[in-house]
């Protein structure tokens, strides 16, 4: 316990000040970006802070393996230059007794990486594409002025109002139009208000139509339809927000129970990343081996390409697998794999490291 406590505090100590110095980081980073926006009219300044706060939690699955792998790295490190490493195996600590402690607290870590990866990340994105869809639906709200034809949501939809209340979000005097090439038809929509489109999370937009008439004529003259309307909803077709929403939004339960390959790929990053984060840690452990006041360039560098090695094979594993060229086995679990041979080589072969 000794050990453990010891060990587990030194890792700590560097791996809460960089979390906190890479979370300051990308705050301001996202702050700077939302705040323009905002700025520009196009957020409100509480949505731009929630939206700031949402990104974070959605990059932490990130940063957190990132920050502990370099904290081992650092920890193990300064061990070894200030001999007390030498002291450890000189009382007899074996060095997969220090794996042991590594492996323990990587545990921690991890565990609380795969909650947000699993479960905080998609709550995250439902909520921040909510917050923008909202945003932006205010936006255009502003930006559809009285008498102007707009192509409504980028779809073949044509409107036209004569009034807006931008308090009420409310169009009064509205007109609609849509030509329906292949079968001869137009669709024209006559209401007294309308409110504009909204786009909900998983769903298309919409406009909602009050007291009005929906004209179907057809161009073959064969026969036309009138409707009357109390309330009448229009979905407006955005497959690109639909497929980007379902895909990072979605439950982990729903994306594993799926057979596309997208999903696929979306399911098997939320449930590897603890798994990468405890690897990284446990490379890191062999990787920090160095003789006192000898220079930690050469150990650093190594650990550095093994850390980037391991992200780039998992993304392009994971653009396989959504191209269809990768099934889910082997899948992700390859680069996982090559990186499980890589520490046990780093551990069993001590001669790798500098005499």
């Amino acid at each position: 316990m000794i050990i453990d406590r010891h060990i587990s505090w030194e890792i700590l100590r560097p791996f809460i000040t960089g979390l906190g110095l890479l979370v300051l980081v990308f705050i301001g980073f996202s702050a700077a970006s939302q705040l323009s926006l905002a700025a520009e009219g196009k957020l409100d300044m509480l949505t731009a802070f929630k939206l700031v706060g949402l990104n974070t939690l959605i990059t932490l699955e990130i940063l957190l393996p990132s920050a502990f792998f370099f904290s081992v790295l650092s920890a193990i490190g300064r061990l070894y230059r200030d001999s007390e490493m030498r002291a450890f195996y000189a009382a007899g600590v074996s060095r997969a007794r220090i794996l042991e402690a590594v492996f323990k607290l990587a545990l921690l870590v991890a565990l609380f990486t795969g909650l947000i990866s699993i479960m905080g990340r998609p709550w995250a994105f439902r909520t921040s594409y909510a917050l923008e869809s909202q945003a932006a639906a205010q936006f255009d709200l502003k930006k559809m002025t009285a008498n102007e034809f707009v192509n409504m949501g980028g779809s073949d939809y044509t409107f036209i109002a004569t009034g807006v209340d931008i308090d009420t979000g409310l169009h009064s005097g509205v007109f609609l139009l849509k030509n329906y090439d292949k079968e001869a038809r137009t669709e024209i929509i006559v209401a007294e208000t309308a409110a504009m489109p909204t786009l909900n999370p998983n769903q298309a937009s919409q406009a909602t139509f009050y007291n009005g008439y929906n004209y179907l004529l057809d161009r073959r003259e064969r026969r036309d339809l009138t409707l009357e309307f109390g309330e009448l909803v229009v979905h407006l077709p955005n497959e690109e927000a639909e497929e980007k929403y379902r895909r990072k939004a979605e439950t982990t339960l729903t994306l594993s129970q799926s057979s596309d390959p997208k999903d696929i790929a979306e399911y098997q990053w939320r449930i590897t990343t603890p798994l990468a984060t405890i690897l990284l840690a446990l490379i890191a452990v062999p990787l920090a081996r160095s003789a006192p006041r000898e220079s930690r360039f050469r150990n650093f560098s190594i650990a550095l390409l093994s850390y980037i090695a391991l992200f780039a094979m998992v993304s392009v594993l994971r653009t396989f697998i959504e191209q269809g060229k990768l099934g889910a086995i082997p899948g992700l679990w390859t680069a996982y794999a090559l990186q499980a041979v890589l520490l046990v080589i780093l551990v069993t072969q001590p001669r790798l490291k500098r005499r």
